[in-house]
């Protein structure tokens, strides 16, 4: 068992989720309920399922959360560069929010590794 408020890959998941929320606040009102609300979920489910998995008995436990919030990672990319291609996003921020994305992924794969070592 892991304590999820100790690892990187937590806080760095939290931070980018903050950030998204900041970035898709002036959405257009008509994406309220679609396209931020599904940005913000996928962003949200990176850290809660980080958490969540570090709660579990096993590594193997751990690795199939771990496997869920990289699936909300990618989920998350496609989003940001549909919301960039629709020009609700300025280039400069959805490149940042991608670095930050990129680096969470690796971090995640990582960690992933090491616990099915």
């Amino acid at each position: 068992m892991h304590n999820f408020k100790q690892l990187d890959i937590w806080r760095k998941s939290q931070d980018l989720c903050i950030r998204i929320y900041e970035a898709t606040h002036d959405f257009p009102k008509e994406e309220k309920f679609g396209l931020q609300s599904q940005i913000r979920r996928s962003a949200v489910s990176i850290p809660s399922n980080i958490a969540e998995g570090t709660s579990r008995n096993s590594n193997k436990e751990v690795v199939r959360f771990i496997e869920i919030a990289l699936g909300s990672a990618y989920e998350l990319e496609t989003q940001l560069m549909i919301a960039s291609r629709l020009k609700y996003l300025e280039n400069s921020i959805f490149e940042s929010l991608s670095e930050e994305l990129i680096s969470i992924i690796q971090m995640s794969i990582k960690f992933r590794k090491r616990l099915k070592s």
